[in-house]
């Protein structure tokens, strides 16, 4: 016992903080919670659930309160074959979606016969200066397949600085069967504070699918 006294004190800092060497996957046990952990704690905000409709609009809640906030699409389905999901940010409380963006846009696609797959820039879904809607994936079919992933916004209430957002998101297209893995990164170009984002298809409706916005709690 005095062994393994000693070994865990060699490894407590004098103002009680535990060192990186004193923690491994054998020597913590019984831990329920990590709420408190560095890193920072998803709160959830606000959900909403498409029904047929034609937008889903975020208008409260994007603020001073968190640096960063997370949108997470659960099983985004179109009303249309072939709907592009899409997004858009606001700095006049949704008045407009229109604000002037610059993307980078990393797609990777394989099909289920196994017989095509790659890794490529996609040049026609990036855009330059660009007041447009922002691909957030490519197609979708619309029999039993869907989209999901997450948009991160950074600090949308600056008023110093653009404000730079990152998107990933899994979509399966139905009319050639493929798996599509589609990474965005990209700023707003206003020094306004983006108050508002907006979501919605190219063409037709959200048949359904489950959209979340989160704070991160930083500790």
């Amino acid at each position: 016992m005095g062994t393994i006294t000693r070994s865990l004190a060699n490894n407590i800092t004098t103002s009680g903080v535990i060192l990186p060497a004193g923690i491994t996957n054998s020597s913590v046990s019984a831990v329920t919670s990590f709420a408190n952990a560095s890193g920072g704690t998803l709160i959830l905000l606000s959900t909403q659930t498409a029904s047929n409709s034609a937008t889903i609009s975020f208008t409260t809640g994007l603020d001073s309160t968190y640096d960063e906030y997370i949108f997470k699409v659960i099983n985004a389905h179109p009303a249309t074959n072939d709907a592009v999901l899409e997004y858009n940010m606001s700095t006049d409380g949704g008045s407009n979606y229109n604000v002037t963006k610059t993307t980078t846009y990393i797609l990777a696609y394989h099909n289920e016969a196994g017989s095509d797959q790659t890794l490529t820039y996609d040049t026609p879904t990036d855009l330059a200066q660009s007041t447009a809607f922002q691909e957030f994936c490519r197609p979708i079919g619309e029999d039993d397949e869907c989209a999901s992933g997450e948009l991160t916004l950074f600090n949308p209430s600056s008023t110093t600085y653009v404000k730079h957002f990152i998107a990933k998101a899994n979509n399966i297209r139905k009319s050639i069967v493929y798996l599509y893995t589609n990474n965005v990164a990209g700023y707003c170009n206003t020094t306004s504070a983006v108050n508002a984002v907006r979501f919605q298809m190219s063409t037709g409706n959200i048949a359904d699918g489950i959209f979340k916005l989160y704070g991160v709690k930083k500790s």
